[in-house]
């Protein structure tokens, strides 16, 4: 994300929307994609998912999420 950066936004995005569901995915950039997966977390992602995407697990986790 050029303007921000994906943690700093689940943070805003919680302070400024407590009940907004939050699905982080990561590819990894400077870390390995589950160290920051597990970092998404703490400010308030409810789920997370690695690149490459598992699909159907995506849409099952939002459909669970929208509930």
């Amino acid at each position: 994300m050029p303007e921000k950066k994906g943690i700093e936004t689940i943070t805003e995005l919680k302070r400024e929307f407590p009940n907004v569901k939050i699905i982080a995915i990561s590819g990894g950039g400077r870390i390995v994609p589950d160290a920051y997966l597990h970092i998404a977390k703490s400010p308030g992602a409810d789920r997370t998912f690695p690149k490459p995407i598992d699909w159907p697990e995506l849409i099952k986790t939002v459909r669970e999420l929208l509930k």
